[in-house]
């Protein structure tokens, strides 16, 4: 399970050092592609699989459907860690998080969120004074 914030940086050829914390739950390869709010999702292999079974079950006649795995799918890279725990977020990844240098790795279950730290702030910020009234939404879930 993915779990936890953790703030550091990428360095200048855009490789990423998989925190510490999350290093036993991604494995060694794990898919990296585009995520909500011009974040990254970093799925490992297991719960790539069950994202790839659920896109298959989407109509491919619906124009949508169609458009979102385009993207989804387009915007997926395979990674391996290296003998530094290092990985390469590759640049059409980078440009659409807006990643520069600064970055917070984000656990989130069954997957992990990579999002540029200014941009990963505003959405905390803005997000800290409806966390009770979002939470009332889905109730049963937070006991």
């Amino acid at each position: 399970m993915l779990f936890g914030e953790v703030n550091h940086s990428i360095d200048a050829k855009g490789r990423y050092i998989v925190p510490a914390a999350f290093r036993e739950s991604l494995g060694e390869r794990f898919m990296i592609t585009k995520g909500f709010d011009r974040s990254l999702y970093v799925y490992p292999m297991a719960s790539w699989e069950k994202v790839v079974d659920n896109m298959s079950q989407l109509p491919s006649n619906d124009a949508r459907a169609r458009r979102f795995a385009h993207s989804l799918f387009s915007g997926a890279f395979e990674a391996e860690i290296d003998k530094q725990f290092r990985v390469l977020i590759p640049q059409i990844l980078r440009s659409y998080s807006e990643i520069e240098k600064e970055i917070v790795s984000v656990g989130m279950s069954t997957r992990l969120e990579i999002w540029a730290k200014e941009k990963w702030e505003a959405y905390r910020d803005d997000s800290a004074d409806s966390y009770e009234e979002d939470a009332s939404f889905f109730p049963g879930v937070i006991i």
